[in-house]
């Protein structure tokens, strides 16, 4: 029982760990939308999410290993991984590949998974707990 409650509760810190940095991710690209040659970033959440529990799925093969917990992640990445350029749908003259409608559809649709993923565990320890108290 508490194996299992331990692999639910370091899937979900591991989600909405990612979730808040790739919220920062998509932030820094809405905040940058009218800077020239300023490039897009995102994170592919389910690779980053599976290299986070340590299954390495589609790990970079030029990521960098930490051989311990207590190295730090490389400058500009999210739990290990690289955040990747987003492909360019329409570049605009001074080179910004921001497009706000993408970014904000992103936004809202990682702030909700975030929101959910919090009632799902507060909705798992509530259950628990009256499960304890009969």
């Amino acid at each position: 029982m508490v194996g299992r409650l331990d692999d639910f509760l370091k899937f979900h810190e591991a989600a909405l760990s990612l979730r808040g940095q790739r919220q920062q991710l998509l932030a820094s690209n809405i905040a940058n939308a009218d800077t020239p040659n300023y490039k897009a970033k995102d994170i592919d959440f389910s690779s980053a999410l599976s290299h986070a529990l340590g299954q390495n799925l589609n790990q970079s093969p030029t990521a960098l290993s930490k051989t311990t917990d207590q190295h730090i992640d490389t400058p500009g990445s999210v739990a290990g991984m690289t955040p990747q350029y987003r492909p360019t749908v329409q570049g605009s003259v001074d080179g910004n590949t921001v497009d706000m409608d993408v970014e904000r559809n992103q936004f809202t649709d990682n702030a909700l998974r975030y929101e959910a993923s919090l009632t799902i565990i507060n909705m798992q320890i509530k259950n628990m707990l009256a499960a304890i108290q009969g």
